[in-house]
């Protein structure tokens, strides 16, 4: 909260090319890629910003350096409301990390403790790509983790202290067992006020299909929130989703400025898939920041909008979104029939609050932050 970014890298594992073991089968092209158990684990890094375009690697120093995973996506947010981002890695095959910042240089993992680390039966999975975001509009930002074909995803929901695996209670589990999730997002993909899910699929195997009943090359998905803690996959309803191919990152981003956020998706060897929203949504608005104290994107920044019918909705500008990705920063919110918002507030980091009155929908609004 210094108005400086700084720098977290998430490590993977430990591989060296001349010692690399051989993994599927003999016969010729049936060798795999090795499972990530055939390699030891990395701690991830963190690097201060010195503000004269340096960095300090303060790893060690910090208590990021003594946690040892095998780390994918990162997600970026105060998951326990105390005005200081922390961060969560979801972890290859080992337990997954969220480090809680301390706010004195330090942080404390303890995904264990807040209930992130491993799934409902209490082993870790390969989890892959990751997004921090209020889904149930009850203020507090909840955790959305993908993993590969035959585990299922994970949504777990914050309580305030600790997360609740809700993925049966959701939904979720049977329509992503079959699927090999990479990048994801919490987002409100029909402007109806209640964030819903997306995730980019494939295989992680380019041969799996010489090995298992699996498919590489997968469909993405999208899940519609029903506004009662479930969710449903609407994702055969989208013709473009009909497309198979070896997806890994995505981006959520409104590239025409229509208040619809569209998606753009990555693929290994294929070209990149745009996919432009149509939805028949409802109202809408967009918060573009701009800090002066705060880093200049106002990254980090928590806003809250009230609707004209009392209701409260919560999002915040990260760029850090699924794995190998970054979304726009732009704080977006769908506000269903409301036609009116009665107040903004914006708490950037450091805590200082912002307030804007009876603000106009369907429009992108620009706020500067105030500096006396």
């Amino acid at each position: 909260n210094d108005g400086w970014l700084d720098l977290f890298v998430v490590n993977y594992c430990i591989w060296d090319p001349a010692n690399e073991p051989f993994c599927g089968d003999r016969r010729p092209g049936h060798r795999a890629y090795c499972y990530p158990g055939k390699y030891g684990a990395l701690p991830n890094q963190l690097f201060h910003n010195n503000r004269d375009g340096t960095f300090t690697d303060i790893s060690v120093s910090s208590g990021i350096d003594g946690h040892l995973g095998k780390g994918m996506g990162a997600a970026i947010a105060d998951f326990d409301g105390d005005g200081l981002l922390d961060i969560f890695v979801a972890n290859d095959t080992e337990p997954n990390f969220l480090f809680r910042n301390k706010g004195d240089g330090g942080f404390s993992e303890e995904a264990h403790e807040r209930g992130v680390a491993l799934n409902q039966f209490g082993t870790p999975m390969s989890s892959m790509g990751a997004d921090l975001r209020d889904f149930d509009n009850d203020g507090r930002p909840d955790l959305f983790v993908t993993a590969l074909a035959n585990e299922g995803f994970l949504l777990f929901r914050n309580n305030g202290r600790f997360f609740e695996d809700v993925r049966d209670a959701a939904g979720l589990t049977i329509p992503t067992l079959p699927s090999g999730g990479w990048s994801n997002a919490i987002a409100d993909l029909n402007n109806d006020g209640w964030k819903d899910l997306f995730s980019a699929n494939s295989h992680a195997l380019d041969n799996i299909e010489l090995f298992q009943d699996r498919e590489y090359l997968q469909r993405n998905q999208v899940f519609l929130n029903q506004s009662d803690g479930t969710f449903k996959d609407v994702s055969a309803q989208m013709p473009g989703f009909q497309r198979k191919a070896a997806h890994r990152g995505s981006a959520v981003v409104d590239l025409d400025n229509d208040g619809r956020l569209d998606l753009v998706v990555t693929a290994l060897g294929d070209r990149p898939e745009i996919f432009r929203n149509r939805t028949e949504g409802g109202h809408w608005l967009v918060i573009e920041l701009e800090g002066r104290q705060a880093n200049r994107q106002g990254l980090g920044a928590l806003v809250c909008v009230e609707t004209e019918d009392g209701r409260k909705l919560w999002n915040h500008a990260t760029t850090s979104v699924g794995f190998a990705s970054s979304s726009d920063p732009r704080v977006h919110f769908g506000l269903g029939q409301s036609k009116r918002v009665k107040v903004v507030e914006i708490i950037w980091p450091g805590g200082k609050r912002q307030k804007l009155e009876n603000v106009e929908v369907d429009r992108v609004v620009k706020v500067t932050e105030h500096v006396p």
